[in-house]
């Protein structure tokens, strides 16, 4: 499994194109720029691979303001787990809080529920339910490969930030030490924004949520 990171937007959000066999998944495409799909885009006809799906972790205007871009280029089904669908479906309300105007999406994404072996073709990975960043965020654990995309629950010696629609420190911090910190500390974290880290250094690092 190869991973690719691209970050993008005014957010310097990190976009993350997976690909296993010839067939990918893109996690929370951020593009704002049309150059920045035009990348992406670019480099998945290069490879020869073909995308598959897309996967949200939430629906925070930065990590879906560029699946408008991507849904006219591909005919792909978009993942988003349904504990509460409040910022996609007041997705342009989001986007005029941070002086941007966007349309609606016409659509409900399929329902990615926090599970173990969830599967989207050659890809499998745990669903881990960890909200207090926003309510309907999950992580996703690619086991085999020591991997988790953490989206907006945990940083480099940080974490996501809690003053937004429903969010909650207390939550958060659950969500973290429950779902996160017991998974083994050599597991590689690759965070929605900033640098990636690892499980064992936050355990250690991360002065927001000790072990």
């Amino acid at each position: 499994m190869d991973v690719k990171q691209f970050t993008v937007g005014p957010f310097a959000e990190n976009t993350y194109l997976i690909t296993k066999d010839h067939k990918a998944i893109l996690v929370d495409p951020g593009f704002f720029d049309p150059r920045e799909f035009t990348v992406f885009k670019n480099g998945l006809e290069e490879s020869n691979t073909e995308l598959i799906a897309v996967v949200l972790t939430h629906a925070h205007i930065d990590h879906i303001a560029g699946l408008d871009k991507v849904l006219k280029e591909f005919d792909v089904p978009v993942y988003l787990n349904h504990s509460d669908l409040y910022l996609w479906n007041n997705y342009p309300d989001q986007a005029k809080r941070f002086g941007f105007r966007v349309p609606g999406f016409d659509f409900t994404p399929e329902e990615m529920p926090e599970q173990q072996g969830f599967s989207i073709g050659p890809f499998i990975f745990d669903v881990l339910f960890t909200p207090g960043h926003s309510p309907d965020h999950v992580s996703l654990y690619f086991k085999d490969d020591q991997l988790l995309i953490a989206g907006d629950a945990l940083f480099r010696e940080s974490i996501g930030r809690t003053d937004l629609y429903k969010g909650d420190l207390d939550l958060l911090t659950e969500s973290i030490r429950k779902k996160l910190y017991t998974l083994p500390e050599e597991t590689k974290v690759l965070p929605g924004h900033g640098p990636s880290t690892t499980i064992g250094y936050e355990k250690t690092n991360n002065n927001f949520v000790k072990a």
